[in-house]
């Protein structure tokens, strides 16, 4: 059983240098430390300390971090890798948190923290489609704003120009222009 540590700092008020020192305080030797930092300035094809951490550990090994939010960047990714670490055979263990996916409770709390995503992706799709329906009734429109000023087109289609002639004034295509031409007729 190897002890191996990752820290993680994804903004400038948080500290790396805690992290990695209350790792080293729990037995984790220097080398066996991993980390990623937003000062790093890694490019994006260089391997992150996570990415390196999981090339190294092993069945039997233990992960100490110092706390939940600092392995995962949201729950659901928090879960991803607790199970990547679990098919591996590696033990997690969250310090200040005091958790750890060992033992009979280990299991528990990951089936805890997956309700518990569970739940969280339907409440913030819930008050998502609540937001958008409150947003409609107070007029609010979605999607893109229309680019073609189809007032021209029709005024151009008053004058007696044919379609191919107001594609070629308005830089658009043929297509576009029928379309807006039958919506117009439509009523649209």
């Amino acid at each position: 059983m190897t002890f191996f540590g990752y820290a993680r700092a994804s903004t400038d008020q948080q500290r790396l240098d805690e992290q990695l020192e209350i790792l080293k305080q729990a037995g984790v030797v220097p080398p066996n430390i991993f980390f990623d930092s937003l000062k790093q300035g890694q490019d994006e094809h260089e391997p992150t300390g996570l990415d390196r951490l999981f090339r190294t550990i092993g069945f039997n090994d233990v992960v100490l971090v110092t706390r939940l939010d600092r392995l995962g960047r949201s729950l659901g990714d928090l879960i991803q890798l607790l199970d990547r670490f679990n098919d591996k055979g590696v033990i997690v263990r969250f310090l200040e948190d005091d958790l750890s996916t060992e033992g009979p409770q280990g299991p528990l709390m990951v089936r805890v923290l997956t309700a518990v995503a569970r739940t969280e992706r339907l409440r913030l799709r819930e008050r998502t489609s609540e937001g958008r329906i409150e947003a409609r009734q107070k007029g609010v429109k979605f999607g893109r704003k229309p680019s073609i000023d189809r007032e021209m087109i029709r005024s151009l289609h008053a004058q007696g120009l044919g379609a191919a002639e107001i594609a070629r004034q308005m830089h658009i295509g043929r297509s576009t222009v029928y379309k807006i031409l039958q919506s117009l007729i439509e009523g649209g």
